[in-house]
């Protein structure tokens, strides 16, 4: 028997850039995190002493402003792909502003619920409101970092089409972030 004849050849190893796992876990690890909280929240509401009460407007328009920074987003990652510099840095640039939009309207939407009379304190519905957009909100800030270096590295020529891993990455998290608060949102409103 040839000795070629027997011999095996290894299976191709499947790998995937350690960015991308990572943000992957972390991904997971926030979905995790969500879904603890909302659980909490079902038990708690189910055990009564539960307050009732209207979300703020706010929080409507600047769901509508993450949906616009997503779509920005999406446009980033096309420029990329097609070599646009400019269009990249501009689309990079305008899901910022609109990430820091969302940011500052989530505020003032508090400011709504102290005016509505709801509290972090003193009705767990209420509470939990904070506290999932409030999460969100410090999620949505490693979001507007990630985009930081997307849009350095933008205006250095590190993203390119040849060059998108930083990008896609960017792309995926900022879509996750406004996947979950389209979620947190829905969920709030049905069951608040």
């Amino acid at each position: 028997m040839n000795a070629q004849q027997n011999t095996i050849e290894p299976a191709e190893t499947r790998s995937i850039n350690p960015k991308v796992f990572t943000m992957w876990l972390f991904i997971v690890s926030i979905i995790m995190l969500f879904a603890a909280f909302t659980s909490a929240y079902l038990v708690r509401k189910a055990e009564g002493n539960w307050v009732e009460f209207e979300m703020p407007s706010l929080f409507s328009y600047s769901t509508g402003v993450l949906i616009l920074s997503s779509l920005s987003m999406h446009y980033s990652l096309l420029a990329a792909k097609k070599d646009q510099f400019n269009a990249l840095r501009i689309s990079i640039s305008i899901t910022f502003v609109l990430g820091l939009l969302f940011l500052v309207m989530q505020f003032y939407g508090w400011i709504q619920l102290v005016e509505m009379n709801v509290f972090f304190v003193g009705n767990p519905s209420g509470s939990f409101v904070y506290v999932l957009s409030g999460l969100h909100g410090l999620h949505l800030v490693s979001g507007l970092i990630v985009l930081i270096f997307a849009l350095v590295a933008a205006f250095r020529l590190k993203i390119n089409a040849k060059q998108l891993t930083q990008i896609k990455i960017c792309a995926t998290y900022w879509h996750f972030l406004d996947a979950l608060w389209l979620y947190l949102f829905v969920f709030l409103l049905i069951n608040n």
